[in-house]
């Protein structure tokens, strides 16, 4: 089979390299891939707004199978046009995909379907002063959200109703999201312990992957900045098999169940972002593909073809026996460029990849370009390094990942060395 991955990411690295390991897997394609997919793929570039030379592209290299990465692409109705074209694709159609495009549409519909959530108010941006009023009369923390795609910078907890104000100001005065903030969501903050779950689903069947927990903030113990991540693991020790039937019963069946009484089928993976508050587990957010840098800790916990489970997926009938969990661990810490989030150089050479050798170890590229044959940082987050196992050990892969990552070297190189501390702190 020829399979053809959309995207540059870490994700769409980690998919391939996982992919590869299918025996039904004959070449990789992926566009436009990064410095680490030269290793298991050819890197390709196709202008996504051009589906007939996408078409074309497929039809030449006899593709048989298109898996769309980002979230924007998805969003913008990329697979439609594909499965138009008679193009078998892994990934939601546009509608389906307004369960991350359009945060609005999300909190309306776990309202409607009883799907356990904050409690929220939404806004256009021409409703400014019934806003900072709303605001003003609010309880603090608080959660403010551009309802479109802001590329996961969208949403401030404000302490204060001062802060609160700024945020408004800056996403409907002043265009910080562009027309992510055309509409504003408004959330309670709820307090408790976040996972992130992956449903694997054809619209109706569904598997689940393992439980797995990011680390969004730049700085150690959860301190500063958010980012797009700066490391996971998996899987979860407090997530037992009463939660998970909690999980599949009032968040995963209904939102499938729901999608499709609105005409959405949702065909591709369905992230579930959740909390565990006093109450009951709660959603704090719906993706409509893979979460990074989750997948990069989830996808080394899968024993069988996993090839196999995309594409029945894609093709509508889920083959729910094609893999399994394996019984491992795996922790992943993601290396930044200095002053990531905020201002970093790009163009630095990546040295020391060549000295990592152990076979628990996978290295996975997030920002990187080889020119002349040398790697470089091309990105804010750089690399991702994983270390994984067959056993249920943090403690091990925790103190494999840091004595490899070490060896990794590029100017002000930097990664938080407390992946995963909330498990050890348990």
């Amino acid at each position: 089979m020829n399979v053809l991955i959309i995207g540059s990411g870490v994700r769409e690295h980690a998919l391939a390299l996982k992919i590869s390991e299918s025996k039904n897997c004959d070449q990789i394609y992926v566009s436009p891939g990064n410095g680490g997919t030269t290793s298991i793929a050819k890197n390709v570039i196709l202008n996504l707004s051009e589906i007939d030379k996408i078409t074309e592209f497929c039809n030449i290299n006899s593709i048989d199978f298109v898996i769309v990465g980002p979230e924007q692409p998805l969003v913008d109705g990329l697979a439609d046009h594909l499965r138009a074209k008679g193009i078998i694709v892994f990934g939601p159609n546009k509608k389906a995909a307004m369960i991350e495009g359009n945060k609005r549409f999300a909190k309306e519909l776990m309202r409607e379907f009883n799907i356990p959530t904050a409690s929220f108010n939404s806004f256009s941006k021409n409703q400014y002063d019934e806003i900072i009023n709303y605001l003003r009369n609010g309880k603090f923390p608080i959660v403010i959200k551009a309802s479109g795609l802001a590329a996961g910078k969208g949403v401030i907890i404000a302490q204060t109703p001062e802060e609160a104000e700024q945020a408004i100001t800056e996403m409907i005065k002043e265009s910080k999201f562009g027309s992510a903030s055309d509409e504003i969501v408004i959330e309670e903050f709820l307090e408790g312990e976040e996972l992130s779950i992956f449903a694997i689903t054809d619209g109706e069947d569904y598997v689940l992957l393992p439980a797995s927990q990011d680390h969004k903030r730049i700085g150690e113990g959860d301190t500063g900045k958010n980012t797009g991540g700066m490391g996971a693991y998996a899987p979860l020790t407090f997530v037992n098999s009463e939660m998970i039937k909690e999980i599949e019963d009032f968040v995963v069946k209904p939102t499938l169940n729901g999608l499709l009484k609105k005409n959405s089928k949702f065909i591709g993976c369905l992230y579930c972002g959740l909390i565990i508050t006093k109450e009951r587990i709660k959603v704090i957010e719906f993706n409509c593909r893979f979460g990074d840098p989750e997948t990069q800790v989830v996808l080394p916990l899968l024993e069988g073809d996993f090839l196999e489970l995309l594409y029945s997926t894609a093709k509508g009938k889920i083959n729910k026996e094609s893999i399994k969990y394996n019984g491992g661990s795996a922790i992943g810490v993601v290396t930044v460029a200095g002053g990531y989030p905020d201002k970093y150089e790009k163009g630095n050479e990546i040295s020391g990849l060549e000295t990592i050798n152990s076979e628990n170890i996978n290295i996975i590229h997030a920002g990187t370009v080889i020119k002349d044959g040398k790697l470089y940082t091309n990105g804010g987050r750089v690399l991702n390094i994983i270390s994984y196992s067959k056993q249920n050990d943090l403690i091990n892969n925790k103190t494999l990942v840091y004595t490899e990552i070490d060896k990794v070297k590029y100017k002000d190189i930097y990664y938080r060395k407390d992946i995963a501390y909330k498990q050890f702190n348990k």
